[in-house]
């Protein structure tokens, strides 16, 4: 309600007379009465909408509330656009296409990497291979399913799967909470431990998810 009458007050002022429905209720739709950022409605007019984005606000919960302004638009709250947010590891190996590798004697453990699940978001499903079968240096070994998306995940070296992380079956979502812990996907003896010096270091890896 108060912010129905806002917009009936300001709004004649800009001259935006007939706009003032659409915008009260576009307003109350898609602005946030929290601490988490707002987004642009699907289909906004933008000179009509943006220029109450700078304005200050009350919490509706609580009209005597301290004014707050918002804070910066994000294209997606549930993932960051910038990768100086997302953890790289020092001492893995890393691929272009987001797998990390870790090097202990002739085992090498994989997962996919923080950058990777951020941008999958929720993960609902992983297929592993099994226990025996033979990978190859950047070829694929496994898919991840998320609420966004299904993608492929690639090897980072060639070996023997000695073992997989076969709580994923229940449990997919270890590889959002930890995916460099419990988000394991499989281990591998390698066959060609030189395929090692493809792989990027964290610097490397981090430079390249800047660009």
């Amino acid at each position: 309600m108060a912010l129905r009458q806002f917009v009936r007050t300001t709004a004649p002022k800009m001259g935006l007379h007939g706009s003032i429905p659409a915008l009260s209720t576009s307003i109350a739709r898609h602005y946030s009465t929290g601490e988490q950022v707002f987004r642009f409605p699907p289909d906004p007019s933008p000179p009509i909408f943006a220029c109450f984005l700078s304005l200050p606000w009350r919490s509706c919960e609580d009209p005597r509330a301290p004014l707050r302004y918002p804070r910066p638009l994000a294209t997606d709250i549930s993932t960051p656009n910038h990768s100086s947010l997302r953890a790289v590891i020092q001492g893995l190996k890393y691929m272009q296409s987001h797998e990390w590798a870790k090097v202990e004697g002739d085992i090498v453990t994989v997962g996919i990497t923080d950058h990777a699940q951020a941008e999958l978001g929720d993960v609902v499903y992983v297929e592993l291979p099994e226990v025996g079968a033979t990978v190859t240096h950047k070829s694929t070994f496994g898919v991840v399913e998320s609420v966004k998306a299904a993608s492929d995940v690639y090897s980072p070296i060639s070996g023997e799967v000695v073992a997989i992380n076969e709580d994923l079956a229940d449990s997919p979502g270890k590889v959002n909470e930890g995916s460099y812990t419990d988000g394991w996907m499989m281990k591998v003896k390698m066959s060609s431990p030189a395929e090692l010096d493809s792989l990027m270091d964290a610097a490397q890896y981090e430079a390249a998810c800047d660009q």
